[in-house]
């Protein structure tokens, strides 16, 4: 299964990461904290999913976006108040996005769009008293900031969703 089609690898990440996904949108909702457990586990799926699903030379390549990520994660998290969960998921997700210009460009459309709209149903959930009274121990719903982990997973998710269909 050495290098698979990019649709195909896309598909068989996204059945992978899909329970991991859910489980950091869950925390971050409630808690509002991305758990170095799903961060690892994102990594662990590419680390042993990886070199059976794309060539080794782009499996090796893709390291590299975690490292570039993981770094300006890390600025931004000393500078722009930028979650250090946010920063650590964001670096795990980079090796699963493709770096050509169309991708790239793909990538940053996905995450405004997902940014935008996460954040607006977000403020819209937490203003209908039925949604907290179900979930009243949700931390998101009282803090100022926002779960940015909803973000970056409907990134990753929908990224490799729009892959796959190609």
């Amino acid at each position: 299964m050495l290098g698979l089609s990019p649709q195909l690898a896309a598909l068989v990440f996204l059945v992978l990461i899909t329970p991991i996904c859910a489980w950091v949108v869950f925390t971050d909702l409630k808690f509002m904290k991305i758990r170095n457990k799903a961060v690892m586990a994102l990594l662990v799926v590419f680390a042993l999913a990886g070199p059976l699903l794309l060539p080794l030379d782009v499996y090796a390549w893709r390291w590299s976006h975690a490292i570039v990520v993981f770094l300006v994660g890390f600025i931004l998290n000393q500078i722009a108040h930028f979650g250090a969960g946010d920063a650590k998921f964001a670096a795990a997700a980079a090796p699963y996005f493709a770096h050509d210009a169309f991708h790239v460009e793909l990538s940053m459309l996905l995450l405004c769009a997902f940014l935008l709209a996460a954040f607006t149903a977000h403020r819209i959930m937490r203003a209908i008293p039925a949604v907290v009274n179900a979930t009243p121990d949700w931390v998101s719903w009282k803090r100022k900031d926002f779960p940015m982990g909803l973000a970056l997973v409907g990134t990753l998710w929908a990224y490799l969703l729009i892959v796959a269909l190609s």
